[in-house]
C-alpha cells in the first residue's frame, strides 16, 4: 500500500481522498455483500432449494404494531372511540369547549 503523506495535502485534495476512500470502501462492501449471496444461494441450490424458499419472501410490515386500545367513548354513540392519541375528535373538542371535562368520557377499565 502506498504511503500518502497526509500533512503535505490540502483541503482539496482531502475531501477528494476522502471522497474517493468512501466510494471504495461502498463498492467493496457491495461486492462482498454479492459474494456472500451467491454463496448461499449456492448452498441452498447444492441442497435442492432456491433461496427465496428458505427464507420466505414475506412483505415488510408497514404500520407500528397494533392500534391503541380506546381510552374514551362517545356518550351517545358508544361505537365512536379515541385512543388518546394524535389529534382530538371532533366530538370531544366541542364536548371539552363547551365545558365537559374529558375525564368524563374515560372507559372504565
Amino acid at each position: 500500500m502506498a504511503n500518502i503523506d497526509l500533512d503535505k495535502l490540502d483541503l482539496t485534495e482531502l475531501k477528494a481522498l476522502r471522497k474517493d476512500v468512501d466510494k471504495t470502501i461502498a463498492n467493496y462492501e457491495k461486492r462482498k455483500r454479492q459474494e456472500a449471496l451467491a454463496a448461499v444461494e449456492a448452498a441452498a441450490k447444492e441442497k435442492g432449494f432456491s433461496l427465496s424458499e428458505l427464507v420466505g419472501n414475506a412483505p415488510k410490515r408497514k404500520g407500528r404494531g397494533p392500534a391503541p386500545a380506546p381510552k374514551y367513548r362517545h356518550p351517545e354513540n358508544p361505537d365512536v372511540t379515541w385512543s388518546g392519541l394524535g389529534r382530538r375528535p371532533a366530538w370531544i373538542k366541542d364536548a371539552v369547549a363547551s365545558g365537559t371535562p374529558l375525564e368524563n368520557f374515560l372507559i372504565e377499565r
